[in-house]
């Protein structure tokens, strides 16, 4: 015959509390704090904090201005709140405020982008709501295309991440992309990068819901020209050949669109490829504002 026993935790040692704690999330932890003034004191402890912090934090930090802050819990809310400028200015580094997950800007400098140094193309400015000094502003080309690469040794493991294109058009001109698909990719360089198809034009893609077909009529050239028609297109949200996505807007008021989303199983350090390209169509376009592309953890449908 067993007998059940009930464990008051608030009888605990505060330093075994904290050590449970750190098993945890930091959501749960935050939750967990408002049990008791015990669980609320262990939920302060280096030791809780430290665990939810990347192991080589320390690393990453090197690479910014020194950073000097009383607690490890605040060292990890100011990377969830506020990113961190690395390698030069060229990255950003933050934290998921859920998780503890790394995320990843890599600036537009960063990027590979064609004829990027090219005035007559692309030029290079400086906005003030930009994270980094400089965006790339596409003034007129026909071969739109911009890479970059990220080691997956600088995520976290275990981890689903997407990658975003973050951008904005030009509000002194923004032409070439209404209704242009542009494809866009994700994977391991050298390997089988998986492709898509994604709107830049937020207004005029969210419109498109018609597609020109042409309808049953005569044989008569005058008829085949005369009875071509909009017809209502089918849903293409969930057409693996056409996964159109529209831009959305941002906390910062910049756009971004998914590229893809890529697991890091954290077995071995690749070097993760993403892509944007409009060079089929042989169209000019311009009055692209180019930040950067973030790689960030993307969150289950529980949280």
């Amino acid at each position: 015959m067993t007998q059940s026993v009930v464990v008051d935790f608030n009888n605990l040692p505060e330093g075994c509390i904290a050590n449970i704690l750190s098993f945890t999330s930091p959501r749960d932890v935050c939750r967990l704090s408002l049990l008791s003034s015990t669980f609320r004191s262990a939920a302060q402890s280096d030791a809780v904090w430290n665990k939810f912090l990347p192991s080589d934090f320390h690393t990453i930090l090197s690479q910014s201005s020194s950073l000097s802050l009383p607690s490890k819990k605040d060292l990890f809310l100011y990377l969830c709140q506020k990113p961190l400028l690395i390698d030069d200015g060229k990255k950003s580094f933050q934290l998921d405020k859920v998780y503890g997950k790394k995320c990843y800007m890599l600036s537009a400098r960063n990027l590979f982008i064609v004829w990027g140094d090219t005035p007559r193309y692309w030029r290079w400015t400086s906005l003030p709501d930009a994270r980094f000094s400089e965006v790339a502003e596409l003034r007129s080309v026909c071969w739109l295309e911009i890479r970059g690469w990220i080691n997956t040794g600088m995520l976290s493991p275990e981890t689903l991440y997407g990658a975003y294109l973050v951008f904005k058009p030009n509000p002194s001109g923004f032409y070439g992309f209404d209704y242009q698909l542009v494809e866009v990719s994700i994977g391991i360089a050298g390997g089988e990068n998986r492709k898509r198809n994604v709107f830049l034009d937020a207004e005029r893609g969210r419109r498109l819901r018609y597609q020109i077909v042409p309808r049953r009529a005569g044989t008569g050239i005058f008829n085949r020209a005369r009875f071509l028609a909009p017809v209502e297109a089918p849903p293409v949200e969930d057409n693996d050949s056409l996964d159109l996505q529209h831009p959305k807007e941002r906390a910062d008021e910049w756009l971004e669109v998914e590229l893809g989303e890529f697991f890091n199983d954290g077995q071995e350090d690749k070097e993760l490829e993403m892509g944007v390209y409009e060079i089929k169509s042989g169209d000019w376009k311009g009055g692209l504002l180019v930040q950067g592309i973030e790689i960030r953890p993307k969150r289950t449908p529980i949280n």
